[in-house]
Formats: structure tokens, sequence, C-alpha cells
């Protein structure tokens, strides 16, 4: 196999683990919303985005009144933070695996189909039946080890 499609095949790897490892920690904005709304008294929605210490601090304040009531108001402004919190996860990742961030649809809930270049040989995969380039070991599709 030549080194131009060894080299292509080693980057659709490196973004199939990017959407696999993305799918895994990304947070959904009206999850958030719902967090914030019901259970925002008692800082939910903030261990929901991993900032421990202020849901720490809104569990330490839960028998006032001040944790509901900013918890209400928040509950607005929580679909820019789930945003956010996906950012700066898909910069996290795509740094770790030291490629550029991939295109994706933030809301995505699979994988986008990636296109196939000029005389590579696609390999099925076990798992959910798509294809992915000749010597890939993770599928473009699903990011499932191949």
């Amino acid at each position: 196999m030549s080194t131009a499609t060894t080299a292509t095949a080693n980057e659709f790897n490196r973004q199939a683990a990017f959407y696999q490892r993305y799918m895994l920690q990304h947070r959904d904005e009206i999850v958030g919303v719902l967090l914030a709304l019901f259970l925002g008294g008692v800082g939910a929605h903030h261990f929901y985005l991993k900032r421990n210490g202020l849901g720490i601090f809104y569990l330490c304040l839960c028998w006032t009144p001040l944790p509901w009531v900013l918890g209400f108001f928040e509950c607005f402004f929580m679909p820019g933070r789930v945003r956010e919190f996906n950012a700066m996860q898909a910069a996290g990742i795509a740094a770790l695996l030291g490629i550029a961030i991939p295109f994706f649809d933030p809301a995505m809930t699979a994988m986008p189909s990636t296109p196939v270049p000029a005389g590579a040989t696609m390999t099925p995969c076990p798992h959910c039946g798509g294809s992915s380039i000749g010597e890939a070991h993770f599928c473009s599709r699903c990011g499932r080890r191949i």
C-alpha cells in the first residue's frame, strides 16, 4: 500500500477516534436546562458540566432559597454553557490526537460520513456494516475498533 493511502488511513483513524471520544464526553443542552430548572438548587447542572466546585457550593446552600432561584435563572443560560463545554471537549480531544478539529455538528447523534479518496480500498465494519479505508483501525462511521 502506498504511503499516501497509509497516511490517509491514519488520518481517518484519528478522526474516527475523535468522534468516538467526543460522543462519550459531549453533553446535551436539554438535559442541562432540565437539571438547572428542576435540580438547580442542589447544583446538579454544575456537576453535569464538571463544575464540581460550584456544584458543592450549591449543595451546601441547598436549604436556602438562593441556589433554587439562581438555578431557575441559570436554566436560560445552560444551552450556551453546554455548547461552550462541548467545544472545549472537542478542542481537548483534537489536541490530544494531534489533529485539527474535524467539522462536526454539536447536536449530532451519529458519525458523519467521510469522503473516500480515489484509489482507496475499503474494509467493512463488523459492528455497523459501514466501510472504512483499507488499513484503518477504527470504523469511520461508528468509531469502533475494526
